[in-house]
């Protein structure tokens, strides 16, 4: 059997139909300044050692920060952070009015995300036309019980739980 040539629309149309939650990955640059990015591609990956994977864009001019940083901080956006998540992913200054703190680790904690989990950079796998990228958990914390933000068919929306 022959490979099918599968079309880059056709391929994020179908895909598109498997929701995903909504993160942003923060770290501090070289310059002192935090830095982030907003994934729609983080998974748990083990427990036994506790790793988390993600997966950037290899044209992405934030990945190679968060690399350099060694450390990254894994924010579990909520379903009322939109606006923190568009302003993340948007050009200008990602961090303008951005509530955050700064962990142990020396990390950028974003206010009201619902989870954040802090790594250290495990390793970095070229995948296609991405990387797989493994962190290794330091320290974890969920913060609030409220819905996450997901992404589904190109839309920002929220958890609906259905009743038995």
């Amino acid at each position: 059997m022959s490979e099918m040539r599968i079309e880059a629309a056709k391929f994020r149309d179908v895909l598109g139909h498997y929701p995903t939650g909504v993160c942003v990955l923060t770290a501090m640059g070289t310059t002192g300044k935090p830095v982030g990015m907003v994934v729609g591609s983080f998974s748990s990956v083990s427990l036994d050692p506790p790793l988390v994977g993600f997966f950037p864009a290899v044209s992405s001019s934030t990945w190679p920060l968060i690399e350099k940083a060694g450390h990254f901080c894994v924010n579990v956006l909520a379903s009322d952070q939109t606006d923190l998540c568009r302003q993340i992913a948007g050009p200008g200054d990602k961090f303008a009015g951005v509530e955050f703190s700064i962990s142990d680790h020396q990390l950028p904690v974003l206010a009201g995300a619902v989870a954040s989990i802090e790594c250290k950079l495990e390793s970095v796998t070229p995948a296609g036309d991405h990387f797989l990228v493994l962190g290794r958990v330091l320290r974890l914390e969920a913060y609030r019980q409220t819905d996450p933000m997901l992404f589904f068919r190109g839309q920002y929306g929220t958890f609906a739980s259905r009743s038995a």
